[in-house]
């Protein structure tokens, strides 16, 4: 009897005791631990790692950057069956227990107890717990973590909803392959939105939690079949299934591969572009997971013609020059070798359009080529007719009398698929840019910097310097005419030597063709783009006037020659910064910024960023200038246009009363050539296409187009820059390293079908253009052989315009070539 009423006191002490510990252990927790537990209220305003996504004007995805692939979603546009699928896999007793599950917690500590705290075990961790590590915690294993884990869990579901809870679970949990929550998971593996997955899908998706790089089908997918059938044998015992579906799921197979970001444009020089602006404005790091979204004013249907045109043009000029035979030579035991062979052709990656594939048999007739997925095609002696063989630049080989002069077993060539048809290819040896803008916003709407922007980044519209040639002339016309000349003045076509101390010998230039015209007016000059007519305007005007004068087109005066050669386009200068100067004769002479950004948007859709665009204005009143300030009183004056959101100001702050209400008036493009010299180049550059070296721009069909050629010394260069429906658009092609073209490469042949090709689609659906006539222009009948006025009635006299203050004198029989005529002037 002493015993057991002994045992009843110890057993009371110590129930006690052990009593009195825990709630000292739980008061020394509530002081110690408690305190230092993250805020759990910033879980409602978290924002989730969301890559940089890049897109056109019309909404096409152009690029995705960043580390993480993920898009939020919130929990009711889940499938209901999604959700229990990662509820039976992870957690079914969620919406029951306040944030721990008991039963689990005391499993798992069973479990460590009996292996002595040695390696890892089931730690029966909820959702609610796995929310608050991923959010709050490390990945450390420590009996010191998982109290953290459990009492921030608790914190967790005291202060939000079950769902919110559940929501931030399947947007931040880590699925694999850089997948980061279910959208972006259901993209990776399935290439698939969440509505369309089947249930074997989700429940794959929802077993990736527990080990994402063991369980994952694409790496793994053995072990991903036995975790993903477990969880469809746990939604069918949790009823969240029926038996038939359950079977259906077991049946299906993995066809989980791995899917990269649906890049719906190419479009990765302006994607590029963007990018860097972004990185400037907000750094690389809030740039890349801040979840922007930028908005570009590329429009999808004329990238894609740039695209197509740049390559087109690219093959058509390496055709010309024949063919320079296969890449590699493989030896025939690799062709008997299905698996080698199939290696191989992996190993040579494709270049634009331009795909692999290996020769397997040849005869005279056709040769058999297996491409890189096992498809065999089949190619005849009438599509090699053009693959004579290269010599030199301008040397070619016989035509091909057999295949087997141009193919035989073991070649490894490029094949491209046009009109569904394949055909033999190379990789060109030349590099083309594209681009085109709206004249009166300069909004790029297409560009390519090149043939493959994985194979070389190097944007050639922006950062390649190269000499425009011809298509330089129209700028040094614009200050001719503002200097006195005009359309029908007289210039000697004849030779000109210019002695320059900083040049080793005289300089002798010629025109193209090595022939001399005799007295030209400046109108047919430029049509026929005679050299030496520019080379003497300029040298009449002044080099000092002339750089002055072009360099309010945009262009850097210290990128201009002080030499006689700029008249020749020997200024470096870059395919951008070329259309830009000619949105000036298209928009009636304003000069306008290239812009490639409509807005950047935050991951809450909010607008951060939206540029400032002038436009032009023609009935607005020149810009007054702003009044000096006071040295002591100097303030740098609020930026004008559309407001920026500060994000860091909350509303209605005192900044914020400061704003005047209403919309902003943008700021006006200024004129940099007046009006009606724009309208005088225009009708030249007109003439240059209906009449001169870009007639092939005819068979676009429209009255309404004007344009350039240009070509370069030893055919280095061709260009084509001409506009059309208010779009400006710049063709170059030449060579990275400077080399020649060849014989008879000239911007009318190499350039121009490029820029036909592209505007034949961005023009579609617009209006013909044509400039109207302004105020202080005049029309006059002239004489075409000496310039002047025609009196009435006079043979073959034909209409000239003018700057209405600067007409010709009437021209006089008696004196007509005589040595004063002012208009002879060289």
């Amino acid at each position: 009897m002493l015993r057991l009423k002994f045992l009843i006191k110890f057993s009371i002490y110590m129930f006690s005791l052990a009593l009195l510990a825990g709630t000292a252990g739980i008061g020394a927790i509530w002081v110690l631990v408690v305190p230092t537990l993250p805020d759990v209220e910033s879980l409602r305003d978290i924002r989730l790692q969301v890559p940089l996504r890049v897109f056109s004007e019309d909404g096409a995805l152009m690029a995705e950057i960043g580390e993480q692939r993920r898009t939020p979603v919130a929990l009711d546009e889940v499938p209901e069956t999604l959700r229990l699928a990662f509820l039976a896999a992870e957690d079914d007793r969620f919406y029951r227990h306040p944030g721990i599950d008991w039963r689990g917690t005391l499993r798992g500590a069973l479990l460590y107890a009996r292996s002595l705290g040695q390696g890892r075990v089931p730690g029966g961790s909820t959702i609610t717990q796995q929310v608050a590590r991923r959010f709050f915690l490390t990945t450390e294993y420590s009996v010191t973590r998982k109290l953290r884990e459990m009492l921030l869990a608790l914190k967790i579901e005291r202060e939000m909803s079950k769902d919110e809870i559940f929501e931030l679970y399947l947007n931040k949990e880590f699925l694999g392959h850089r997948a980061y929550g279910i959208v972006a998971a259901a993209r990776v593996y399935y290439g698939t939105d969440l509505e369309t997955l089947t249930i074997a899908q989700m429940a794959q998706l929802a077993a990736l939690p527990k080990a994402p790089s063991r369980d994952n089908p694409i790496s793994g997918p053995r072990q991903a079949m036995v975790r993903r059938n477990w969880v469809i044998e746990r939604m069918h015992h949790l009823g969240y299934i029926s038996s038939e579906a359950r079977d259906e799921a077991l049946a299906a197979p993995n066809t989980a591969r791995y899917h990269g970001p649906v890049i719906e444009l190419n479009a990765p020089w302006v994607a590029e572009m963007a990018r860097q602006e972004l990185i400037d404005r907000f750094g690389s790091e809030e740039a890349y997971a801040g979840g922007y979204q930028i908005h570009t004013t590329v429009r999808s249907s004329m990238q894609r013609a740039a695209d197509e045109a740049v390559r087109d043009g690219l093959q058509a000029y390496d055709r010309r020059h024949g063919w320079r035979g296969p890449e590699q030579q493989l030896a025939p035991e690799i062709l008997e070798d299905a698996a080698a062979l199939e290696q191989r052709l992996r190993e040579v990656r494709a270049v634009a359009d331009l795909v692999p594939a290996v020769v397997v048999a040849s005869d005279d007739e056709q040769a058999w080529l297996q491409l890189r997925d096992g498809e065999q095609i089949t190619l005849t002696l009438e599509s090699l007719t053009w693959a004579r063989p290269f010599l030199e630049l301008n040397s070619l080989g016989s035509r091909p009398t057999a295949v087997t002069d141009v193919l035989v077993p073991g070649d490894v060539v490029r094949l491209r698929s046009v009109e569904d048809q394949w055909q033999l290819a190379q990789v060109p040896r030349a590099e083309a840019a594209l681009v085109a803008m709206e004249a009166d916003s300069g909004a790029i709407l297409a560009m390519v910097g090149g043939l493959d922007f994985s194979r070389n980044q190097f944007n050639r519209v922006t950062q390649s310097r190269r000499q425009p040639g011809s298509s330089f002339k129209p700028f040094i016309y614009a200050a001719a005419l503002d200097h006195g000349y005009t359309p029908a003045s007289m210039v000697n076509d004849a030779p000109v030597v210019v002695d320059d101390p900083s040049l080793e010998r005289a300089w002798r230039p010629t025109n193209f063709g090595r022939r001399f015209h005799g007295p030209t007016r400046l109108r047919e000059a430029m049509i026929h783009s005679r050299n030496l007519v520019s080379v003497r305007l300029l040298m009449d005007i002044g080099l000092d006037y002339a750089r002055d004068y072009i360099s309010d087109f945009g262009f850097e005066r210290t990128d201009l020659p002080n030499g006689p050669s700029m008249a020749l386009g020997s200024a470096s200068l870059t395919p951008l910064s070329v259309t830009t100067a000619y949105s000036a004769f298209a928009n009636g002479g304003y000069a306008v910024e290239p812009q490639f950004i409509h807005r950047v948007t935050d991951g809450f859709g909010r607008t951060v960023y939206e540029p400032e665009w002038p436009r032009i204005c023609p009935d607005c009143p020149e810009p007054r200038p702003e009044p000096a300030l006071e040295e002591d009183n100097a303030e740098e004056p609020p930026p004008a246009g559309p407001r920026r959101v500060d994000l860091s100001q909350p509303e209605g702050s005192a900044e914020d009363s400061a704003e005047l209400v209403g919309p902003t008036i943008p700021p006006i493009a200024p004129r940099v050539v007046s009006a009606q010299t724009s309208w005088l180049i225009h009708s030249m550059l007109s003439d240059v296409v209906s009449e001169g070296t870009g007639r092939r721009a005819l068979a676009l069909g429209r009255q309404d187009l004007a344009g350039k050629t240009g070509t370069t010394n030893d055919l280095r260069d061709t260009w084509f820059v001409g506009f059309g429906g208010g779009i400006v658009a710049t063709v170059w092609l030449g060579m990275d390293d400077n080399d020649s073209l060849g014989r008879q490469e000239q911007g009318g042949r190499t350039a121009l079908p490029l820029w036909v090709d592209f505007m034949e689609v961005a023009l579609q659906g617009r209006p013909e253009r044509l400039p109207a006539e302004p105020v202080g222009l005049a029309r006059a009948m002239i004489n075409p052989d000496s310039g002047l006025r025609a009196r009435p009635g006079t043979p073959g006299a034909i209409p000239e315009w003018f700057h209405a203050d600067n007409l010709p004198p009437l021209e006089d029989p008696s004196e007509r070539g005589g040595e004063d005529d002012p208009y002879d002037i060289f």
